[in-house]
């Protein structure tokens, strides 16, 4: 790969997570503090999210992947993003809101595998390539969020504008990056959204691994749409660039995901993931801004284990699992089923939960953060009970 070449990339990755970092983070604050938000219609927002993923599959296999260059549809789509983030700062009610961020998120969810495919267009030896080009985007997710915490304006629209400005800048950008042109091959809805591994439920360590996977998304929803209201409710200061440490944590233990994976198996490494999603939540129940501190910081730190160590394990495993015939849609299914039906669920539930606690202007966070605690050790012991698997290598991350 050229170095110019290798620039263009980086310069993608970094900007694509870099409007994701800038909003995503902070939506939930912005919308209690600007639209007075219930839980619920935050966690709805969130699930636009959801509903995109499981949109984009479609779009991306059946639409984008036939008929157009990967970079122009990107350029585009990025150019509408920018519009649409722009819009919703209009906008001064939650059902609005709601609107505007599905279309948004409609356009942008496309662009990740879009990006991940121009990328790939351009490398000899992915496996090895790839996560060099990939860490930047978890970079320009950690820039976004300490440019919003040290302006202290993750309360306020914008970080809608700075997303919508980046937003258009990559999509100009976008016409310039190298070509990738349309697939000859056809395909069809089965292959788009991964159907065609439905082969790997006959085994039945898989599908217990595959219904773990959607439930665990539980928890996570949490941390996604409230971890950022909960900081700034209880006034951690500059939360914003804060929670940034677990993007930090994410990009270290990732390294270490090959090492053990080989020498302790997925089942360990999993089982590791949920017990860090278990002890993230009794610390943020117990943490305060005294002399608990140190839990919040813990709990944010934790990330990196409980995203790394369930869900980028599982991608690894689902890949070990369906071998190079089938791979590429056993991601789109495990993709499908977590960051889609299992996020759908878990955002709605998250709303119901903490408006279920909501006391006047203020929530009781101990007794919010103790219900996905519970459903991670729900999680964790009906992991523990039934997936039977033998010890599992794998050769790279990739």
């Amino acid at each position: 790969m050229k170095v110019k070449t290798g620039a263009l990339l980086a310069s993608m990755m970094f900007l694509e997570y870099f409007i994701w970092g800038a909003w995503y983070v902070t939506m939930g604050t912005y919308m209690s503090e600007h639209l007075h938000a219930t839980g619920i219609e935050i966690g709805a927002a969130y699930s636009a999210l959801a509903i995109a993923t499981m949109i984009s599959p479609f779009f991306v296999g059946l639409v984008a992947d036939k008929f157009f260059a990967a970079q122009k549809i990107m350029g585009v789509l990025h150019l509408i993003g920018a519009v649409l983030l722009f819009l919703a700062t209009k906008i001064d009610n939650s059902t609005g809101f709601y609107w505007v961020i599905l279309c948004y998120a409609l356009v942008y969810m496309p662009t990740i595998a879009l990006s991940n495919s121009i990328a790939f267009s351009q490398m000899v030896d992915p496996g090895k390539q790839f996560p060099w080009i990939r860490v930047f985007g978890t970079l320009g997710w950690i820039v976004a969020g300490l440019i919003i915490g040290q302006m202290n304006i993750e309360k306020t629209s914008t970080t809608f504008y700075l997303a919508a400005s980046i937003s258009g800048i990559l999509g100009l950008l976008s016409f310039g990056l190298p070509n990738t042109a349309p697939k000859a091959s056809t395909g069809d809805v089965s292959s788009a959204f991964g159907t065609e591994a439905f082969v790997l439920f006959k085994e039945r360590p898989y599908l217990v691994f595959f219904i773990a996977a959607i439930l665990v998304c539980i928890p996570l929803s949490f941390y996604y749409g409230f971890a950022n209201p909960f900081l700034n409710e209880i006034h951690l200061e500059n939360a914003a660039s804060k929670m940034t440490l677990g993007q930090v944590s994410e990009a270290a233990f990732i390294l270490a995901i090959p090492f053990l994976f080989n020498r302790i198996g997925v089942k360990k490494m999993l089982l590791m993931g949920m017990t860090a999603w278990i002890l993230r939540y009794l610390f943020f129940a117990n943490g305060n801004t005294g002399s608990n501190a140190w839990m919040l910081y813990t709990g944010i730190i934790l990330h990196g284990i409980c995203y790394d160590f369930f869900f980028v394990t599982g991608y690894m495993y689902t890949e070990k699992k369906a071998g190079d015939k089938i791979k590429n849609a056993a991601q789109g299914l495990f993709t499908f089923a977590t960051y889609g039906v299992g996020m759908f669920i878990g955002t709605w539930f998250s709303g119901f939960t903490v408006d279920k606690y909501k006391m006047g202007d203020l929530h009781n966070w101990h007794k919010i953060w103790y219900v996905p605690a519970y459903i991670a050790l729900g999680v964790l012991i009906y992991f523990l009970l039934f997936f039977k698997e033998k010890k599992t290598s794998i050769s790279n991350p990739s």
